[in-house]
Parts: structure tokens; C-alpha cells; sequence
């Protein structure tokens, strides 16, 4: 059985610790460069969506490469499916209205997924590294005790190294909490911000695919 002394503990928290980190920092680039690419995307559909002259023609633009393109093409879906279906399955029973608009919500519930995928780490790691980094210093402060009675000295010599390591992983959890909680806060707002544009869409798009149901249903 593999025995560890204080010291080894006090070292592989400070591990855990550079790995927290390391992750926190990862997330914190691979999300702030989702964030842009959805930006971006978003902002080239909505362009060509309200330069079309009307649904029929907006319905042709790409939809896969956007979070506001597959929320258009999930409602130009039900449109068609509605038309098509002389006899609606049930997935498809109620007014147009309804059945839009359960539908937009449902792909607005996809994305919000997709965008807040990993901050769940961030919460997790923002909320434990500064405990972690404290187990550490308790157990760094423990070993500077067993020195000391060992030693029969209290001397600068016997204390420095373990209250030293004690001292590092107290700083290194509390390194990696901040950028850990200020990221999540971050992208938090950034998810909002995404979702509400995304809801403004899709209620601009519910009101006129309504009407332009009822138009055609009027022509008819």
C-alpha cells in the first residue's frame, strides 16, 4: 500500500489545482470564440432573411450555419408540414399559431443548450477551487506542526517550507477561482443577450408567418 506524506498531499492539490485552471482557461477561449462565431452567424442570416421579399424567397437562404437560421428553418418546417398535411398528426394539431410558436420555443430551448454547455464547469470550479486551495493550506499548516513537534524548534528553518506550500495553494485556488466566476458572469450575460435576440427573432417571425398564413388562406 502506497503511503503519502503531508508534503505529497499538499502537491497534488496544488495539481488539482493548475488543472482547474487549465480548464477554466480553456472553456474561457473555446466560449468566447462560440459566442463570436454565433454572433456572426446570426447577423449574416438576419441580414438575409430581411432583405428577401418575402418568406417563400427567405426560406431559401442557408439555415444550418446559424442559431437563427435553424430557428427560421424549424418554422418554415411546420409551414410546409401544415400545407402539405391534409390530415395533421398530432405533433401538429391546434392553430398555426400555436403550433409555431411551440415549435420556435422548442428549437430556442436547443440552442440555449448548445450555448451554455460548460458553464456548469465554470459554476463548479468557481465554487470549489478556493475550498480545494484551503484543504491544502489546512493540511500544509498541519505538516508545519509535525515539523515543529519533530523537530522540538519553531524555528524559520523548520516552518518556512510547509507554510510556504500551505501559502501557494491558497493563492492557486484562489487564481483559479476568480477568472472561474468572472467567466461564468460573463458568458452568463453573453447567453442572455444571445437568447433575447433570438426570442425577438422568433416572435418577428411567428407575426409574419401568421400573417402571411391568413393571406394565403384569404387569396384562397
Amino acid at each position: 500500500m502506497i503511503e503519502l506524506s503531508s508534503s505529497d498531499i499538499v502537491k497534488y492539490t496544488l495539481w488539482i489545482l493548475v488543472a482547474f485552471s487549465a480548464i477554466t482557461w480553456g472553456i474561457i477561449f473555446f466560449k468566447s470564440w462560440v459566442f463570436w462565431a454565433v454572433s456572426k452567424d446570426n447577423n449574416l442570416y438576419g441580414a438575409s432573411f430581411w432583405k428577401a421579399a418575402d418568406l417563400r424567397e427567405a426560406s431559401l437562404a442557408d439555415q444550418e450555419k446559424s442559431a437563427m437560421g435553424r430557428i427560421a428553418g424549424a418554422g418554415f418546417n411546420v409551414l410546409n408540414d401544415t400545407r402539405s398535411n391534409g390530415s395533421r398528426p398530432l405533433e401538429l394539431s391546434g392553430d398555426i399559431q400555436s403550433i409555431l410558436e411551440r415549435s420556435l420555443r422548442q428549437q430556442i430551448s436547443k440552442e440555449r443548450k448548445v450555448l451554455e454547455s460548460g458553464l456548469s464547469m465554470l459554476a463548479s470550479i468557481g465554487s470549489t477551487a478556493p475550498f480545494v486551495g484551503l484543504f491544502g493550506t489546512v493540511w500544509g499548516i498541519m505538516h508545519a506542526l509535525e515539523g515543529i513537534s519533530k523537530a522540538k524548534s519553531a524555528s524559520l528553518d523548520v516552518v518556512a517550507g510547509p507554510i510556504g506550500e500551505a501559502l501557494i495553494a491558497t493563492a492557486i485556488g484562489i487564481a483559479a477561482a476568480i477568472p472561474a466566476v468572472l467567466a461564468y458572469n460573463f458568458f452568463l450575460r453573453k447567453l442572455k443577450l444571445c437568447e433575447a435576440e433570438l426570442d425577438y427573432f422568433a416572435t418577428d417571425f411567428l407575426n409574419l408567418a401568421v400573417r402571411s398564413s391568413l393571406k394565403t388562406h384569404e387569396e384562397k
